[in-house]
């Protein structure tokens, strides 16, 4: 950050290390906080798609929401006034999601009620988008986003190459049952492959000559074999960013390293560790 800002301005300065830091007594209270309002703004909307319940609590649920809104739009401000770069955090993953939280309240008011009721109860759904705020708070939730974007290149290709063998899949059951025994297209097939690759089987749809038993039980056994592939793939790149994240620090009782890089204390006999600052992490070094 801009020493000149930390200098110029206390207030931006106090804003900044309150919202956006959680080192001081003040932001943790200010994620606590905040975090409890989530929550309940998050308990508004799904009591409110209750009919018994909105038909007897409109006011209040209404009167909470718009409170809710209120804050979460005061935050967003807050945000962007002491933000060193805010046009840069509005356009991140977080302040997209801050903007969701608020936009369906506010665009609710430009639809009559009476005209757009099925416009309406799509955009207030759309509040639930709030519950992403909530990631900003789990630190583990960060590793896994890490290991996501490392794996999406493996992932990719994955679906790519299932979606090329429900495809075919699809066709071939789609010429061997026909619309006769309800594979009426090459979608609704297709449709029917992914359920049956995915091993869920919902028996809308089954074949009924033997030849089309066989291409579904090869689907199926095809399905369990690939269930493992994206958990690999998943589960090796989660475990080089955790193994990224651990301190090349040796206990000075036990002589153990491999602690977080947060760990103030030996997680083997509970000796205290050295100065955070004074770590070396792997790739940094």
């Amino acid at each position: 950050m801009d020493r000149f800002f930390m200098s110029e301005n206390s207030l931006k300065n106090t804003l900044y290390v309150t919202i956006f830091g959680t080192h001081t007594r003040a932001g943790k209270a200010f994620d606590i906080t905040l975090i409890i309002a989530i929550i309940c703004s998050l308990l508004v909307l799904v009591l409110d798609s209750i009919p018994s319940v909105s038909a007897q609590w409109s006011k209040e649920l209404k009167f909470l929401e718009y409170t809710f809104t209120g804050l979460f739009t005061i935050e967003y401000i807050l945000r962007l006034y002491c933000s060193p770069k805010p046009i840069a955090y509005a356009k991140s993953f977080y302040g997209i999601v801050d903007l969701l939280a608020i936009l369906p309240t506010y665009l609710v008011l430009f639809f009559p009620s009476a005209s757009f009721m099925g416009v309406i109860r799509a955009i207030r759904v759309m509040r639930i988008f709030r519950i992403l705020k909530l990631v900003r708070y789990l630190q583990e939730s960060n590793i896994l986003l890490r290991s996501l974007l490392m794996a999406k290149r493996k992932i990719f290709i994955f679906f790519t190459s299932v979606a090329i063998m429900v495809t075919i899949f699809g066709s071939l059951i789609f010429v061997i049952e026909g619309p006769e025994n309800g594979f009426t297209s090459i979608p609704i097939s297709i449709y029917w492959a992914i359920v049956t690759i995915t091993t869920v089987g919902y028996g809308d749809l089954a074949p009924q000559t033997g030849l089309g038993k066989a291409i579904a039980s090869l689907t199926m056994l095809m399905g369990y074999s690939i269930l493992a592939v994206p958990t690999g793939i998943f589960a090796a790149e989660l475990h080089q960013e955790m193994q990224s994240h651990k301190v090349l620090v040796k206990c000075p009782n036990c002589s153990q390293n491999g602690h977080d890089s947060d760990a103030m204390y030996c997680k083997h006999c509970g000796s205290q560790l050295a100065d955070p600052e004074k770590r070396v992490v792997p790739g940094e070094a």
